[in-house]
């Protein structure tokens, strides 16, 4: 009796064992699962087309900086982009759009909350890196409206404290002929940033 008691135990003991190894394989599988559908997810994708032709292709992030990118589809759906100009450009750093005033005082009609580190939101670790997209904003975190700018340099000190939000991945040489434009002194700032002529956007359309 004795021997078929610890029999017994034994079995019952392989079993549990041998369920135990079973769920934890399948908890690994599905992590390796969840890791390889959020490195193959699919991104929205938007072309900015200039008035000479130029094309650039953005690729954004919503798993980053899911209100921005939102509101920046939106917008560009609603062809509220179309028309407007590039109206800020500093070679080697960023060229500026997105204003309907064309002076960098506009905006459309809402706001957004600010979806960078400074701002409390720590989820977005986009880094300004050449070819970055990223949204304008005044010294308020959640003043970002309509206003982007794209960067056509490395700006590390910029991270952290606005909402990037994807990133250049056609037309780099169209990114080059806007920022080689030239430029004059801008009166209230006094860096030389003003277009000396017009920059603009065409059209800006959602790539399904």
């Amino acid at each position: 009796m004795k021997n078929t008691y610890v029999k017994k135990i034994i079995m019952v003991s392989m079993i549990i064992l041998g369920m135990m190894v079973i769920v934890t394989g399948c908890s690994g599988k599905n992590e390796k699962e969840d890791a390889q559908t959020n490195e193959t997810a699919e991104h929205a994708k938007v072309q900015i087309e200039i008035q000479d032709g130029g094309k650039m292709v953005f690729e954004l992030y919503p798993e980053f900086a899911p209100e921005t990118v939102k509101n920046f589809v939106d917008l560009s759906k609603s062809g509220f982009y179309d028309g407007l100009k590039f109206h800020r450009i500093m070679k080697d750093f960023m060229v500026q759009g997105g204003d309907p005033k064309g002076d960098g005082t506009g905006g459309s009609d809402n706001n957004i909350k600010g979806e960078f580190e400074g701002n409390g939101f720590s989820q977005n670790t986009l880094k300004h890196v050449k070819g970055t997209i990223s949204m304008a904003r005044s010294a308020s975190p959640d003043s970002a409206s309509s206003q982007f700018f794209i960067m056509d340099g490395d700006g590390s000190f910029l991270d952290g404290q606005y909402a990037a939000f994807g990133k250049l991945i056609e037309g780099e040489d169209t990114l080059d002929k806007i920022a080689d434009t030239s430029v004059k002194k801008d009166p209230y700032s006094g860096d030389e940033s003003v277009p000396e002529v017009d920059v603009i956007i065409k059209k800006v359309t959602v790539l399904e």
